[in-house]
């Protein structure tokens, strides 16, 4: 009898113990509004192509509000976007960080594509596969672009009432105003490689490629402002070699490029939306995220003394990451 009361005592003293510490893990976490958070490996289909994606999901959470993001012109999923979506997720987001087709480990060619059209194809199949995803909230969906695919949230925001917030940091806002944001030397040079490309993808089996960043002395490159070739250095730190071998796309976006406005679309956004914008951006008019950011219904405008590639590290990235989350778990809701 004795015995079977000393085992009932220390069966609950051991309960004690595991409660008094499970209590103090979740009173730690509440204090601090951060979670843990798994990573896994996703597949969706675009337009026959299977693109890759990483899932973030924060532990403890039920069913996440989720934060779609891609890269913008040129980049792929995991050149620094995953410094945000770590954020995100620890602030009890699940994120859906995708690659589009052509692209990294995505299937779909020609490799490299960086298209207008094409591109929101892919981000309209991610978000009809994160809707079919029990584990995320999937009315609740905010998007997230950068640079290029900050014009491409725009433009997928204003087609799509069930979206709930956007962020576009640094967006392409408008091909006609950027076009003329660069010399005449560069233009003519532009229109050479583009004319040469549709005429190899007519009467040829393969692309003619251009550099996506390069020097402004070097050979030619879509970005190739004195700031491009560093800022992406900067932004790649030791991972910049992986990102040579993909240093290039087919030339003729610089004809689809010119023509994509994502500006225009602007006013039929009514979804709230964070705008950041870089005062000293050397590749897209700094203007255009201001204008763009009156013309939406709901719009927060942040506007930094800083360059087209400064917010993705250091000072301007912790300063824009905090507003980022904030903003996005005020308008997806707190967990």
């Amino acid at each position: 009898m004795m015995m079977r009361v000393g085992l009932v005592l220390v069966f609950l003293f051991f309960t004690f113990i595991s409660s008094a510490n499970e209590a103090s893990v979740n009173k730690s976490q509440s204090r601090t509004g951060l979670f843990r958070f798994n990573r896994v490996d996703q597949t969706f289909v675009s337009q026959g192509d299977k693109c890759m994606a990483w899932l973030y999901l924060p532990k403890g959470v039920v069913k996440p509000p989720v934060v779609i993001m891609a890269h913008g012109f040129g980049g792929q999923r995991w050149m620094r976007l995953p410094a945000y979506a770590e954020r995100f997720a620890r602030r009890g987001m699940a994120v859906f960080l995708f690659d589009y087709r052509g692209f990294n480990d995505s299937e779909g060619l020609p490799r490299n594509y960086i298209n207008p059209s094409r591109h929101l194809d892919d981000w309209e199949a991610a978000i009809r596969f994160v809707r079919t995803l029990d584990i995320v909230d999937a009315k609740c969906i905010a998007l997230w672009g950068t640079s290029f695919s900050a014009g491409h949230v725009t433009v997928i925001a204003s087609r799509d009432p069930g979206i709930s917030a956007i962020v576009a940091q640094v967006p392409f806002t408008d091909g006609i105003t950027t076009a003329f944001n660069y010399s005449l030397s560069f233009q003519i040079r532009a229109i050479y490689h583009g004319l040469w490309d549709i005429f190899d993808a007519v009467f040829t089996d393969h692309r003619h490629n251009v550099l996506i960043t390069s020097t402004p002395d070097g050979e030619f490159g879509m970005m190739s402002t004195a700031d491009a070739w560093t800022g992406m250095m900067n932004l790649l730190g030791s991972d910049a070699e992986p990102f040579g071998k993909d240093n290039f796309c087919p030339a003729n976006i610089v004809f689809t490029l010119t023509f994509y406005r994502p500006i225009s679309d602007a006013a039929k956004i009514t979804c709230p939306a964070l705008v950041i914008g870089a005062e000293n951006d050397s590749l897209f008019p700094p203007d255009g995220p201001r204008k763009a950011a009156k013309l939406m219904k709901n719009a927060t405008y942040i506007g930094l003394p800083m360059g087209h590639f400064e917010p993705y590290v250091g000072e301007p990235f912790e300063k824009l990451v905090v507003q980022m989350e904030d903003f996005l778990q005020a308008n997806l809701g707190k967990h």
